[in-house]
């Protein structure tokens, strides 16, 4: 099956005439429906999408163009707020939260023209890895069912795996934007810490939170960067780069297929002109501590009263999470504050050698539902965090994009990353390996 259609092509489309906006809405929220049994969505608009759409095209037939995501439906992650409309953030705690304003970056998005058609789900107040959601049950992987999306942004990547939206919202703690593309074979890009605002999206850990794009193509992504941060997204070709390859800890212990998938991507970006480059960072051991004692700790400093208050209101994973983080002492949360400084240092010194860094998103590809350990042997949440939480700590752009497929059919992401608000270069490096590629021109079938 070829992949869907894709963002750029439909705005193309729009802007030639083709179709009108309402017939693309109607279209994508019948696909939704049909594809309801992924549970993809915990809200989805079809009445508010259809009288925008309609809105869309009587301003296009006047030559009012808001911009360009004029009459193009998309979704956002539910725990970005939006006016009118229940945001849950996949918890009973804010079942029945009614923003009174869009979070900014929605705004954005809307006031470029876009459509929302739906809030997606995602593991219960963004706190996990799997999106399996004791209270609107797991957003499911398109490629097979009875596997994972990953999280948390899990319903966002299955939903645009799945060909519906053009578009996603999504947020990343320690990895929720990069799991689920990964997972799902979709792209998604964690910016720069602070370049997409945080503003009326609920926090997990507000020094760790990223919010950024998702979509199924690195040029939708780029689109959608571009509205959301103002800053212009490029088409170039990019130059000669040294691409650094850290053996020790991003190549350790990986599935098979997953390590032969992403050495054939590392060979293909050689041969696109790069230079590959060994980089080691010692610092890089003590960063998954740090990060877990950030998170917990800032996560259990929100959720405190409630989880005082109303602890039957939790799910049992993110229950024991947020307990955990109450019993963290403010100076080991200073000590972490204190050690992520050096981490950060040592990153930025590697990035005097490399342009960009190159590793697999995920240590190895979805597992079931249910299942405690992935492929590789290794406990589940701690390895699908390992690899892309350290850009979290750091704060560091990276974005996973498809670069194969395991024998059995499930998506493999490649990981890329570059030093602080380098988005360019990276978009343009992730635009040259996936054009190389057919990947992101494949889509399950469902």
């Amino acid at each position: 099956m070829s992949g869907a259609e894709t963002l750029v092509s439909v705005r193309d489309r729009l802007e030639r005439r083709e179709l009108s906006s309402e017939e693309l809405v109607r279209a994508q929220i019948d696909r939704a429906e049909k594809i309801d049994a992924l549970n993809a969505f915990i809200t989805l608009l079809p009445e508010r999408a259809i009288e925008a759409a309609r809105r869309s095209d009587e301003e296009r037939a006047r030559g009012e163009l808001r911009g360009p995501l004029h009459g193009i439906p998309i979704t956002v992650k539910d725990l970005v707020h939006s006016r009118g409309v229940r945001t849950t953030s996949g918890s009973k705690i804010f079942a029945d939260l009614v923003p009174e304003a869009d979070a900014p970056c929605l705004r954005s998005l809307l006031d470029a023209g876009a459509v929302l058609m739906g809030k997606t789900n995602l593991h219960e107040l963004a706190y996990g890895v799997t999106n399996v959601n004791p209270h609107y049950g797991a957003a499911r992987n398109p490629w097979d069912t009875e596997r994972v999306s990953g999280g948390s942004s899990g319903g966002s990547a299955a939903s645009l795996a799945a060909g519906v939206g053009f578009g996603s919202i999504g947020t990343d703690t320690g990895g929720s934007i990069r799991i689920p593309s990964s997972l799902c074979g979709t792209v998604g890009l964690k910016p720069t810490y602070g370049q997409v605002s945080r503003e009326g999206v609920t926090p997990l850990s507000w020094s760790l939170d990223h919010v950024g794009p998702m979509a199924r193509t690195v040029d939708d992504v780029a689109l959608l960067y571009e509205v959301l941060t103002g800053v212009a997204a490029s088409s170039d070709a990019p130059g000669p780069l040294a691409l650094g390859i850290h053996e020790r800890y991003f190549f350790d212990n990986l599935a098979p297929d997953v390590e032969a998938s992403v050495r054939t991507a590392i060979t293909e970006l050689e041969r696109l002109g790069m230079k590959l480059v060994e980089v080691d960072i010692p610092e890089i051991e003590l960063q998954t501590t740090c990060r877990n004692t950030i998170a917990f700790s800032e996560a259990s400093s929100f959720h405190e009263d409630n989880v005082l208050a109303r602890p039957e209101d939790y799910g049992a994973d993110t229950l024991e999470l947020l307990r955990l983080g109450l019993l963290i002492p403010a100076t080991d949360y200073l000590a972490a504050t204190r050690a992520r400084r050096p981490i950060v240092r040592a990153f930025r010194k590697a990035f005097q050698k490399i342009d960009m860094l190159v590793t697999p998103a995920t240590v190895a590809a979805a597992p079931r539902i249910g299942d405690k350990t992935l492929d590789n042997g290794e406990e589940l949440r701690s390895g699908l965090l390992r690899l892309a939480s350290p850009f979290n700590t750091t704060g560091f752009p990276a974005v996973s994009l498809p670069c194969g497929f395991t024998e059995d059919g499930r998506p493999i992401g490649l990981q890329l990353a570059a030093a602080p608000n380098d988005e360019k270069r990276l978009l343009e490096l992730a635009r040259a390996y996936e054009q190389s590629q057919d990947w992101s021109r494949r889509a399950p079938v469902i």
